[in-house]
């Protein structure tokens, strides 16, 4: 499927290259001294101009002496490591470049505080290459890099094939979208909070949804910083077929309130983010690949999801330097987000626990989860309810779709969970005190000499909340407060009363109160409307 061409922005990875054991690093020392401390060239790749300089910086590892435990000669008289900046010669802004770092690696290596500097087992000397930039396609900066120390004088064969151990920190592709069009990107039923309330909870780390409507001197920019961050369990529930753990975010360039042209509108992306999980992506040109495909992917999603357009859509995306309206030549697939699927999946969790009712240690602990702000603990749960903190443990565990246990923590799974369970306990808190208020007043009703049936009625009030006012003065007044289908309880109401034989005229002219949930059909609004009516039994009883 053509889709809309998305734009490469930030870069970083270490880039691990041990088959020339220290070579590269012995290269640039000589390149430094024979330039007198740097060596600058000019070189073209893929049709464009490009500049190259090495430079070099005091070092951080200690000195290893004349030879290394591998055996490897020693013979610099200083430490030094070195930097490589690379930039374009035909940008006008400066921005599409990358800086390398490149140091040392050897078994045994020490900083210079001599704590030991861990290598992988598997290597005895290489080189590292801390590789940071932006603007540049993912899968050249291996090729821009051999290219560019070639220009300097260093053999591009030193960097052909990285180790496995190479690692990508750090990737983002974006599109810039016009501010009048991204609204419903960064709005509060959009796909970014959606993300961040169905696919999160708030227990762990930081906070996983962020919202700043306003910049750094305060001033208002509705959808200035907003961000959601999904782990790969999460990002599974939304895509299924992605793995990588990313940020979605809507964002503003700093200052932009005084800026002009295309870097007053905001860029919609989607960043890899490394630091949300224990596996890693390598250099590889399939890990380029899958990274690549991921971000483009879960982009587009969120762009068709806030109803934008996901090809070149004239009016919605604003050129840049660096992002061109175009279609990508790219094969992606455009993953539905289904928040109403997911929704329904949490609900169905959430009734099928409380159908088939939970035992009251896992209520207790429900209850402290969804009061409590902080982390919680089965012990902190246990010295709340004052149960054994083995039978808190053994309660979780019956209801794993509901908690998330994690290194002696407990949270529940997601916010939207996390609101459905509130809304459970506290209507099994309002049950239980209906219920003390049925015994009580079926006891009242039997002192007074009532029948049966007539305590049946009054019972039956009291359970459902329904505030009776029956004096005979005036008419009887049933007032049932929020209630769903107010027909079918004023008719299970009335087979009460006719039941207990009590008039069947005075119930017909009752006066009705009751309120009811309403559905808006204005997006910016809260769906939730409570509308209060009033009425006579009568018209819902023939």
């Amino acid at each position: 499927m053509q889709l809309i061409e998305t734009a490469p922005h930030e870069f970083a990875a270490h880039f691990l290259f041990d088959q020339h054991g220290l070579a590269p690093f012995f290269a640039c020392d000589r390149r430094i001294k024979d330039g007198g401390g740097s060596q600058e060239a000019e070189f073209d790749f893929d049709g464009e101009k490009w500049v190259s300089r090495l430079s070099y910086r005091d070092s951080g590892p200690e000195h290893p002496g004349t030879r290394l435990p591998s055996g490897t000669e020693f013979r610099l008289e200083e430490m030094r490591e070195f930097d490589l900046h690379v930039e374009s010669a035909e940008d006008p802004v400066g921005q599409r470049s990358f800086h390398v770092h490149l140091a040392p690696r050897w078994q045994g290596m020490r900083s210079e505080s001599g704590h030991e500097i861990s290598i992988s087992a598997d290597i005895d000397e290489a080189v590292n290459l801390h590789v940071q930039g932006s603007n540049i396609e993912f899968d050249q900066y291996l090729p821009l890099l051999r290219r560019a120390v070639l220009a300097v004088g260093i053999e591009s064969m030193y960097f052909e094939d990285p180790h496995g151990f190479s690692t990508i920190l750090d990737a983002e592709r974006y599109v810039r979208v016009h501010e009048e069009a991204s609204g419903p990107v960064h709005a509060r039923d959009g796909p970014i909070a959606q993300l961040g309330h169905l696919l999160e909870h708030d227990r762990t780390g930081r906070r996983k949804l962020v919202q700043f409507d306003s910049d750094e001197h305060g001033r208002d920019r509705p959808g200035y910083y907003h961000t959601a961050t999904l782990g790969p369990r999460r990002v599974a529930e939304a895509f299924p077929t992605h793995d990588l753990p990313k940020e979605v975010k809507h964002y503003y360039a700093k200052e932009s309130v005084s800026l002009s042209g295309s870097l007053s509108h905001p860029k919609v992306g989607v960043s890899y983010q490394k630091s949300f999980w224990r596996e890693q992506l390598s250099a590889s040109e399939d890990d380029i690949e899958q990274l690549n495909r991921e971000l483009e992917e879960t982009l587009l999603s969120v762009l068709a999801e806030a109803g934008l357009p996901i090809r070149q859509g004239g009016g919605t995306y604003v050129e840049g330097e660096y992002f061109q309206l175009g279609e990508s030549d790219r094969d992606r697939n455009l993953v539905e987000l289904d928040f109403t699927r997911i929704k329904h999946r949490q609900e169905s969790v959430v009734i099928k626990h409380i159908a088939d009712g939970l035992a009251p240690t896992a209520w207790e602990s429900l209850e402290v989860l969804v009061t409590d702000g902080g982390e919680v603990s089965p012990k902190d749960i246990a010295d709340e309810t004052g149960r054994h903190p083995g039978s808190v443990r053994r309660a979780l565990k019956r209801i794993p779709e509901l908690v998330e246990r994690e290194y002696g923590k407990v949270a529940l799974r997601s916010d939207y969970i996390a609101d459905l369970v509130y809304d459970a306990v506290k209507e099994a808190r309002e049950a239980t005190q209906r219920a003390a208020e049925v015994g009580a007043k079926a006891i009242e009703a039997s002192r007074r000499g009532l029948d049966t049936s007539t305590s049946a009625f009054i019972a039956w009030a009291a359970k459902h909340d329904i505030d009776v006012t029956d004096r005979e003065s005036t008419e009887l007044q049933l007032d049932f407060g929020v209630v769903d289908d107010i027909r079918r309880k004023l008719r299970e109401g009335f087979k009460l009363w006719k039941a207990a034989d009590m008039p069947e005229a005075r119930y017909r002219i009752a006066k009705v109160r009751f309120e009811k949930k309403v559905t808006s059909d204005l997006r910016s609004v809260d769906s939730d409307e409570t509308k209060s009516f009033a009425t006579t039994a009568w018209h819902y009883l023939d």
